[in-house]
């Protein structure tokens, strides 16, 4: 009897997994082509004098793979509404972001944010996102296919995106360079 029953706690088990799974398949499916990534749920504690209250805080990633993307934070005291607000957060910070030959970053540049650093430099075709969970997903949902990574500092996930985007942000084109330097993208390179 007790066989049977551990079988079938087995068997339950792996179904639940196979929910989870097309649950999440759910949650990032592109709305308007726009995809979002979980990049952090944390549990946090408001000490009160009648306690604690307990809430749940969601950092989410929001982009459409070509050069759009936004981070957002979302509190509620339920983890699905704490997505949806992330989710929401995101899409009123999005910022575009320059891409060479739709695949790669224009240059090395250093994000900052607190006591996080991020170092982006450009890769060849091929090399992959050599990054970490939090910038990779970053630059996956921001169309960046080529990229060379290193964070320095703190690892926090929501410091080291908000590093990430001003990375991002700070790019400039050879274009934007020349503009604002009143010369012919030509005359930059020299």
């Amino acid at each position: 009897m007790a066989k049977k029953q551990s079988s079938s706690a087995a068997s339950s088990g792996a179904g639940t997994g196979q929910r989870t799974r097309a649950r999440e398949r759910e949650r990032r499916a592109p709305v308007d082509g726009m995809e979002n990534e979980v990049i952090d749920l944390r549990r946090v504690a408001k000490v009160t004098k009648g306690g604690k209250n307990l809430s749940f805080r969601a950092t989410v990633v929001v982009g459409n793979g070509q050069g759009r993307v936004g981070i957002g934070k979302g509190n509620t005291r339920e983890v699905p509404s704490a997505i949806q607000r992330a989710i929401h957060d995101a899409r009123r910070r999005l910022i575009q972001v320059p891409l060479i030959e739709e695949r790669t970053i224009p240059h090395e540049v250093w994000g900052k944010f607190k006591a996080s650093r991020v170092l982006l430099k450009p890769a060849f075709p091929g090399t992959g996102i050599i990054a970490g969970g939090t910038v990779g997903a970053i630059c996956r949902l921001a169309g960046i296919r080529d990229i060379l990574t290193k964070a320095r500092g703190s690892t926090n996930p929501l410091t080291l995106a908000l590093a990430t985007l001003d990375g991002l942000r700070r790019l400039r084109t050879l274009e934007q360079v020349a503009q604002v330097r009143g010369k012919k993208p030509e005359e930059v390179l020299q």
